[in-house]
């Protein structure tokens, strides 16, 4: 057998052992994942809310609590994260949101939000409904609905 082929045979079983490797290790970080959503779930209450202003900022700069700041794994302080500025009762409070209910949140209007800590997990209007925005269209899509309205 000639060498190259013996090469090309360890390479191809060091590869294959990743791969297994590397998915039985999504897998544990998928339940871990799941279990920890699980968690918020749970303990999330509903509060009606006054939207003040909503932005996309650094944690650090966001007004957060120390004790935030310190949780926080380093790599994740500098990445922007959805910041909602709401009133909840009396108090105003600096929130974060999950990426899929920050495009839904109104600003300036009353809503109804399910929060755990400082975590917004999802809002319903309280006053009708919110309003949807239409979902992006890709490259392709927009350049073949053109085409079809020329046509």
């Amino acid at each position: 057998m000639p060498v190259w082929a013996i090469v090309m045979l360890v390479i191809l079983a060091i590869l294959v052992v990743l791969f297994v490797a590397l998915l039985i290790y999504g897998r544990k970080m998928q339940k871990k994942q799941e279990a920890s959503q699980e968690d918020i779930r749970n303990g999330a209450q509903s509060f009606s809310i006054l939207v003040i202003d909503k932005k996309r900022m650094r944690i650090k700069d966001a007004g957060f609590p120390q004790i935030v700041l310190d949780q926080t794994p380093k790599y994740l302080r500098r990445a922007k994260v959805p910041v909602v500025k709401a009133k909840i009762g009396p108090k105003v409070a600096t929130l974060m949101c999950e990426e899929k209910v920050f495009d839904l949140i109104p600003i300036k209007k009353e809503i109804k939000a399910v929060i755990n800590g400082i975590y917004i997990l999802d809002v319903k209007g309280l006053r009708g409904g919110l309003e949807q925005r239409p979902v992006k269209q890709s490259f392709f899509k927009k350049m073949k609905s053109k085409i079809t309205k020329k046509n």
